[in-house]
């Protein structure tokens, strides 16, 4: 059974010294360094210009990965400090003995949240399926013999969420681990601690996708052991439960997109309004003030007072599931998310089919999609082959030109999986507007 005693573990990439809570300055206590952090990164700053759900969109009010990670952090914010009471109203030597606060589960939450898409490509998941295809079905298949098994599915099922792991975790410019998050938020950001293969071996939610890259998990290894994660899976994979508080960034992120996409639809006008407040209504009909309401003359305020009330619904009952199964989580019992344990999981599946129909698969979104394949294929076929000629030694003055981009340090010697996860991680930090100046580029656009 994982205890919350090392779950909320202070300790940091490289560190020879204990860090106790109790010793902690709660003036910027070590979780909100973990925020700060976060913030001020460069990978963090690049969400402004990515894709949230209509990609390369100018509008004002549609959600960008920025906006979006800010909100969720927002919810996971909610989240912990909720569950963070019940936690220490039920185990009391956690504040008593260890100094532990409420606003603690709130801060690791808030961070991991804040980070939780900081991983992702351009374009989108369709960035994601790109960097996979190219390897797969195009030119970078090439490689699959040169590749363990782990290491191509890593490259053909490329994963924001291990892309991530690597560029929270990666050392940079000699110091190690570069951000230096607490192994608290870094276990909380988490949601599918495992690598790539077996693929989806069990209908378990952390077997849903993988968390690590081949390049990380030794370190993946060291933070599990740190946090006391329970190991899963067969003999000789990687695979750990879920840290407790991974459930509810997952949740803050459910909620978020499942409302805030669905407003964003809607003030698009690919959903119809009077059909959207219908479904909206379902969702809330228990806690609304129907005076209130019917008071809001312009439909933009009726429809931001709906998604206001259904996100905070749904946060009362995601912390509510939560701390009723409590100790099933602790014991990796809990095999689901928590929406799908939620009261509400009818009408949250109705908002997101809604969505799916008329957002995701819109002209808009899918035209853009077909551009972000186009573009993304070039960069990944022009980079691969730049840094498969320089560690061949076959450079050309163009792979030179190209190379100026990339960090490689030639002196030291890279496997072909290193290079290969390294050009994708470099794209992957690349803004959507950014990848399609370098596209431009390439092709003799200027």
């Amino acid at each position: 059974m994982m205890n919350w005693e090392q779950l909320l573990s202070l300790k940091r990439q490289g560190d020879t010294s204990i860090r106790l809570r109790i010793e902690q300055d709660d003036t910027r206590l070590g979780f909100d360094v973990d925020y700060d952090r976060i913030v001020f990164s460069s990978a963090f700053r690049s969400l402004q210009d990515k894709t949230q759900v209509i990609p390369l969109s100018k509008t004002s009010f549609v959600h960008t990965r920025l906006t979006h990670s800010l909100e969720v952090s927002v919810v996971g914010r909610s989240l912990g400090r909720t569950i963070g009471k019940a936690v220490l109203k039920k185990h009391p030597q956690l504040h008593k003995i260890h100094g532990y606060q409420s606003n603690d589960f709130g801060a690791i939450v808030a961070a991991a949240s804040l980070a939780h898409d900081i991983g992702n490509p351009p374009f989108g998941h369709s960035g994601e399926k790109a960097i996979g295809n190219f390897f797969l079905n195009g030119k970078g298949k090439r490689f699959k013999s040169q590749l363990t098994k782990k290491e191509y599915q890593d490259l053909i099922d490329f994963e924001g969420n291990a892309n991530g792991f690597k560029i929270l975790s990666e050392t940079k410019n000699g110091v190690e681990g570069a951000l230096r998050l607490s192994f608290a938020t870094l276990g909380a950001f988490m949601k599918y601690p495992k690598e790539s293969l077996p693929k989806k071996p069990t209908s378990h939610i952390a077997d849903k996708k993988y968390g690590v890259f081949q390049s990380e998990k030794y370190f993946l290894v060291e933070v599990a052991h740190e946090l006391g994660l329970q190991q899963r899976g067969e003999q000789g994979d990687l695979s750990y439960h879920r840290h407790p508080l991974a459930f509810l960034v997952e949740a803050a992120d459910d909620i978020c997109y499942t409302i805030i996409d669905f407003e964003d639809g809607i003030n698009l006008g690919l959903i119809e309004e009077e059909f959207a407040l219908e479904y909206l209504i379902n969702l809330v009909k228990e806690n609304i003030n129907t005076k209130k309401y019917t008071s809001l003359i312009k439909s933009t305020d009726r429809i931001a007072y709906l998604r206001s009330l259904a996100i905070n619904t749904l946060v009362a009952e995601a912390a509510s599931v939560f701390i009723e199964n409590e100790e099933n989580i602790l014991n990796g019992e809990f095999t689901t998310s928590l929406l799908d344990k939620s009261k509400f999981k009818a009408q949250v599946a109705d908002i997101i089919k809604i969505s799916v129909q008329k957002i995701y698969k819109s002209t808009e979104v899918i035209d853009k999609e077909i551009a972000g394949y186009k573009i993304l294929n070039t960069l990944l076929d022009v980079y691969t082959t730049s840094v498969e000629n320089l560690f061949n030694n076959s450079l050309t003055p163009f792979d030179s030109l190209i190379l100026n981009d990339l960090s490689f340090n030639t002196e030291n010697k890279h496997t072909t999986y290193q290079y290969l996860i390294e050009s994708c991680n470099y794209i992957s930090r690349l803004t959507d507007g950014n990848a399609m100046l370098i596209f431009q580029k390439i092709n003799g656009n200027l």
